[in-house]
């Protein structure tokens, strides 16, 4: 049985799609590979965060950009935001916004 990926919102999608389109290629080909292996990829296409939550690890020309998934039962992997990384370390702010909504998919 294969996983399906879905996103927290439609604003969430709409933000991936609004990325540079080397972001956005990588994220398809990633997430069609999660679809049908499963969330872990391993390094260096993902990462587990701890609690759950997971990056998918986006490189392109354009630069870096992080995109933060969990998944939920019936084999659902959830997309919860991204971000373009500008910075060597995650910024707390968006790894605060992951979790959040992480938490809110789990209670309901």
């Amino acid at each position: 049985m294969n996983w399906k990926v879905t996103f927290y919102s439609d604003q969430v999608e709409a933000g991936i799609h609004a990325l540079p389109a080397g972001f956005v290629a990588r994220f398809i080909r990633y997430a069609e590979r999660m679809e049908i292996y499963g969330p872990d990829l391993g390094m260096p296409h993902t990462r587990p965060m701890g609690d759950g939550l997971f990056e998918l690890r986006l490189k392109a020309a354009e630069g870096i950009a992080r995109v933060f998934f969990c998944t939920v039962v019936a084999r659902k992997i959830v997309v919860l935001h991204q971000f373009v990384k500008k910075s060597e370390k995650t910024p707390n702010r968006e790894l605060k916004v992951a979790r959040n909504r992480m938490k809110e998919l789990r209670n309901g």
